[in-house]
C-alpha cells in the first residue's frame, strides 16, 4: 500500500475530498459575508443567523406544505433576502454614519435575538431534513464512497461562487456596486438609487448565507446553534482570503476546508485549529489577507 509520510495514501485523497466539500460550504457561506463587507463596510455577525434561517425555511417548507428540496433551494433564499432587506431598512441603515463598531454590535445582537427566538420554538434538538431523492447514494470511487450529494454540495457552489463574482466583477451592476463603495455622493449624482443598491446588496449576502444554510442541511441536520457554530469558521476565511475580495475568499474557502481535512490526517488534535494558526499568521505578515489590498 502506498504512502505519504507514514499515512495511507487512500486515507490522504479521502480526506482532501471530505475537505473540499467542507471548503464548498466554507467558501459559499463566506461569499455573502464578503460581499456584505466589501459593499457595505458592516462585520455582519449576523451571518450566521441567516444561515440557520435558510435551513430552517427549507425544513419548514418540507415539513408544512411538502414542498420538494429544489423549491426550497429556491424559495428559502428568497424568504431570507426579503428579511435581511427589512433588517438592513429599518436597523442596520441608521448605524451607517456611526462608527463601524455600532454596526457591528447590532448584527451581534441581531444574531442572539434570532438565535434566542428558533431556540425557544424549537429548542436546541437538531431536526432531519433528507437530501433529495434524486441525490441519495453514492459512486464507489476506490479509495471511499462518495455520496453524490456531497459531490452536488461542491458542484453546486462552484457554480454559485463564479456566478456571483461574474456579477459583480463583469456586470454594470458589479461596477455601479463598487462605485458606490467608493463614492456614494457622485453615484447618486447620475441618478442612481444608491440606498435601494445597498438594501439590494444585504439582500444579496442574506440569500446567500440562506442558500449555504440550505445545501448545508442533508449534511449537518437543522439546528438554531448551526450558525454559531460556522460563523467564527467563516469570519477566519475572510480575513484570510482578503476582507472584501470576492475572489480572494472563494479561492481560501476551499483550500482552507482541504487543509482542515489533511490536518485531521497528520494531527487531529489540531484540526480545529488549523484554520485560526492560519489566520494569526496570514494576520502577521500581510494584515489585508492574502488577496486583499492594503488600505492607505
Amino acid at each position: 500500500m502506498t504512502t505519504i509520510f507514514g499515512i495511507p495514501l487512500q486515507a490522504l485523497l479521502a480526506q482532501i475530498l471530505v475537505g473540499t466539500v467542507n471548503g464548498a460550504l466554507y467558501a459559499l457561506l463566506s461569499l455573502g459575508l464578503a460581499i456584505i463587507f466589501g459593499l457595505l463596510h458592516i462585520v455582519n455577525f449576523a451571518h450566521g443567523a441567516l444561515y440557520m434561517m435558510g435551513a430552517f425555511g427549507a425544513w419548514w417548507l418540507l415539513s408544512t406544505f411538502g414542498l420538494n428540496y429544489w423549491i426550497a433551494l429556491l424559495l428559502a433564499p428568497l424568504m431570507v433576502a426579503a428579511i435581511g432587506m427589512l433588517l438592513e431598512y429599518f436597523l442596520l441603515r441608521r448605524t451607517y454614519k456611526l462608527d463601524p463598531m455600532y454596526g457591528l454590535l447590532l448584527t451581534f445582537g441581531m444574531a442572539l435575538v434570532i438565535e434566542g427566538l428558533f431556540r425557544e420554538f424549537y429548542g436546541v434538538t437538531g431536526q432531519p431534513y433528507s437530501a433529495p431523492a434524486q441525490l441519495q447514494g453514492g459512486w464507489r470511487l476506490g479509495f471511499m464512497v462518495l455520496p453524490m450529494y456531497r459531490a452536488w454540495v461542491v458542484v453546486g457552489s462552484v457554480i454559485t461562487c463564479v456566478a456571483i463574482w461574474l456579477l459583480l466583477e463583469r456586470t454594470r451592476l458589479g461596477s455601479y456596486l463598487r462605485a458606490a463603495k467608493e463614492n456614494a455622493v457622485l453615484v447618486r449624482a447620475f441618478g442612481i438609487n444608491v440606498p435601494r443598491m445597498i438594501t439590494l446588496t444585504y439582500a444579496l449576502g442574506a440569500g446567500l448565507a440562506a442558500f449555504s444554510g440550505v445545501m448545508a442541511a442533508p449534511i449537518t441536520h437543522v439546528s438554531a446553534m448551526m450558525g454559531s457554530n460556522i460563523v467564527i469558521i467563516v469570519f477566519a476565511v475572510v480575513v484570510i482570503g482578503g476582507m472584501g475580495s470576492i475572489g480572494g475568499v472563494i479561492v481560501s474557502g476551499f483550500l482552507l476546508g482541504i487543509m482542515e481535512g489533511l490536518t485531521k490526517v497528520f494531527y487531529p488534535e489540531a484540526s480545529s485549529l488549523s484554520i485560526f494558526i492560519v489566520m494569526v499568521i496570514v494576520l502577521m505578515v500581510r494584515p489585508a489577507g492574502l488577496f486583499g489590498r492594503e488600505q492607505a
